[in-house]
């Protein structure tokens, strides 16, 4: 790429002189910290589940980075319009396909959240996500540009309608993470109190609700509140190995906790991060998370149309909000939710999900200075 001249005005060459190249190397980082982690998880993970294959996971996410990588490029290198446009199609594709899931999926581990495909699975709220925070920063734009047009209660309507369909599944963890990133749009847009607090009160009012009418629920917060009186194994083992990592990382007379860690390779990777290479190395990853939506932020601030700005803000919210959860989630801060910690956690849905999010910010974050028509610059 460095070879690319400023003055080529190949596609590939407009692109990478206009994408933010500091955010693809941060990018890059964490995908590469994922792949390394799971060599060091996926063993142990394999052994608890049959695999034969000591690498099964590591190998897989291997695989799995290739479309993600190629998501990021294909998602960035659209104009403003085509990301609204691409955002307004998945959102529909993706709640299809979640209501498909709610009625037809199986039931695993107490929930309706993936459609088996061969050897993969499929997740569509994973998809659902990004498309949700496109079509809800439209809706917000456009009912700031044209007072008339009910763009507010539009965004609302939908964003109840996406949580109930989660808290049916039930993913209340994926319901919560839509919730604050929708309020935090909200409030970006210039929305006013009103409408934020019916949407606080309509949050409230489902999780204590789910807490009443579903038993994971139920169990997941009571041991969170009580861990003496059990259900709490993952997240006790998760802190053992936490500290067993200490600073620098495990010593070697130390004997491993991770190999009976459930879940090490995907909801408990930090807590893998943390014992085999410390708590120094966890703030690393911490540092470049927030790198990463600071960064977003900055640029967001700079723009001049509403809805890139509400859109680069939620998108880089359900980064950042899903990895404070994640991490949450270990150090025992939170209930566990069963979130991936995004490009680092096992999972191709994950992955190509984060991808896809991180894509649509950079495309709404390039440079466009050179576009003189509506179709490359949207207002």
């Amino acid at each position: 790429m460095k070879g690319l001249s400023r003055l080529d005005e190949s596609p590939v060459a407009r692109w990478w002189w206009s994408v933010d190249h500091a955010s693809l190397g941060l990018i890059a980082a964490l995908m590469t910290i994922g792949v390394v982690l799971l060599f060091a998880a996926g063993p142990g993970a394999a052994n608890r589940l049959d695999i034969d294959d000591a690498f099964h996971f590591p190998m897989r996410q291997l695989y799995f980075l290739a479309p993600a990588a190629a998501v990021i490029v294909v998602a960035s290198a659209l104009t403003p319009l085509q990301a609204r446009r691409a955002g307004a199609i998945l959102f529909a594709l993706s709640l299809f396909a979640l209501l498909v899931a709610l009625l037809f999926a199986p039931e695993i581990n107490g929930s309706k959240r993936w459609f088996p495909l061969g050897p993969l699975s499929f997740q569509p709220s994973e998809m659902l996500k990004p498309g949700f925070v496109i079509v809800v920063a439209w809706m917000l734009a456009e009912g700031r540009r044209n007072p008339r047009f009910p763009g507010a209660a539009i965004a609302f309507g939908l964003y109840v309608s996406c949580a109930g369909l989660l808290a049916m599944q039930p993913d209340y963890g994926q319901a919560a993470l839509l919730t604050m990133v929708f309020m935090g749009m909200y409030f970006i847009s210039g929305g006013g109190i009103a409408l934020l607090s019916i949407a606080a009160a309509a949050a409230a009012g489902i999780f204590t609700a789910g807490y009443f009418l579903s038993p994971h629920l139920a169990a997941r917060v009571d041991g969170f509140l009580n861990p003496e009186g059990g259900g709490s194994y993952q997240i006790d083992k998760a802190l053992e190995a936490i500290a067993n990592g200490g600073v620098i990382g495990r010593a070697q007379s130390a004997a491993p906790v991770k190999f009976s860690l459930p879940d090490a390779h995907a909801d408990f990777i930090f807590a893998v991060a943390a014992e085999e290479f410390g708590m120094v190395f966890c703030a690393f990853i911490i540092a470049l998370f927030a790198a990463l939506v600071v960064r977003a932020f900055v640029k967001a601030a700079a723009l001049k149309s509403v809805f890139a700005q509400t859109a680069v803000c939620g998108l880089s919210a359900l980064i950042g909000l899903q990895c404070l959860i994640n991490i949450g989630v270990n150090l025992r801060a939170l209930p566990a939710k069963g979130m991936t910690l995004p490009f680092i956690s096992y999972g191709g849905s994950s992955l190509i999900a984060a991808g896809l999010t991180v894509g649509l910010v950079l495309a709404l974050t390039r440079r466009q200075s050179l576009a003189s028509q509506r179709k490359d610059v949207m207002p």
